[in-house]
């Protein structure tokens, strides 16, 4: 009895001094650099998520299949996703939104797909150029098409705190989309805001009022650095148990729906973050600086490391 109670506190020790595991979701070279003017080769953008695959990096948004049109930048997504070395235990996903956006993504080799919603109509309106209800109506064909090829699929919510054409933004409109997005078959619901304004106390507040109804487990954070608080704000997420945390490397992009939404938070201040909170991320912090240094010099601009 003794022995199986020395045991029994052994790994209960154990247990409680293993870092907990935080997923970064590296979001640069779709959500980056479809807001960077320059554009960018294929075999620049292939570069770019091979080094980010070789941080650590174990998910990586690597491109999107809209419409070019809107997106210059993205115009070759499916060439990149056909041009990359891979490594197992990686997720190269794709923003799509509509069925064909999913039917290229699944044809490029994507093997997860994200879909996005705003909690403002007037984002929606702006940016899709539809409402909340009728944008997440148009995913139930692709969502239908994704759950037969066992694809799965993550939810983004645009503008939870603030809108640059509606203002502030209530935490029971998130719920709302959040809740739907669940319904429909996301497997994870990515919180964003667009317009990088939320403050920490907005933050718990928005987190606490989804997680009424949507498990914490199935959360994830993305937040824009425009008033230098998206640190701040992903402590906050960190400490009510989320675990999962988008970022772009060297800060790289924005909205280009939002004017003066630039300055994603960087992946290498979330690296730091969890390393010095203790978390476990298993991104190697100097070769993510070295690959920072290197897209950055790549746009001609200073690295902000």
């Amino acid at each position: 009895m003794a022995a199986q109670t020395c045991w029994t506190l052994i790994q209960v020790v154990a247990a409680m001094t293993t870092k907990q595991r935080v997923r970064v979701v590296e979001v640069g070279p779709r959500d980056g650099l479809q807001n960077e003017q320059q554009l960018l080769t294929c075999e620049q953008k292939i570069t770019l998520v091979e080094a980010l695959a070789d941080t650590g990096l174990d998910y990586i948004e690597t491109g999107s299949f809209v419409n070019p049109k809107w997106v210059p930048q993205m115009a070759d997504s499916d060439k990149v996703f056909q041009g990359l070395h891979r490594k197992a235990n990686i997720t190269y996903a794709a923003l799509t939104p509509n069925l064909k956006g999913f039917e290229n993504a699944l044809a490029a080799g994507a093997n997860e797909v994200a879909v996005f919603a705003a909690a403002s109509e007037g984002f929606s309106q702006k940016n899709i150029n539809c409402s909340i209800d009728e944008s997440i109506e148009r995913f139930l064909p692709l969502m239908s098409a994704a759950k037969h090829s066992n694809m799965p699929v993550r939810g983004y919510i645009s503008c939870i705190a603030g809108c640059p054409y509606e203002g502030d933004i209530e935490p029971a409109a998130v719920t709302r989309v959040a809740r739907r997005l669940v319904d429909i078959g996301c497997r994870e619901i990515s919180l964003g805001d667009t317009i990088g304004v939320a403050t920490p106390a907005q933050t718990r507040e928005i987190i606490h009022a989804v997680c009424q109804y949507v498990s914490i487990e199935q959360l994830a954070v993305h937040m824009h650095d425009t008033q230098h608080r998206a640190i701040d704000n992903i402590q906050v997420a960190l400490e009510l148990g989320i675990r999962v945390i988008d970022s772009s490397i060297a800060g790289l992009g924005g909205c280009p729906y939002a004017e003066g939404a630039s300055g994603n938070v960087a992946t290498e201040s979330v690296v730091q973050l969890l390393d010095q909170l203790g978390y476990h991320s298993g991104v190697n912090l100097e070769k993510l600086h070295d690959v920072g240094k290197d897209i950055a010099q790549t746009l001609n601009r200073s690295s902000p490391f």
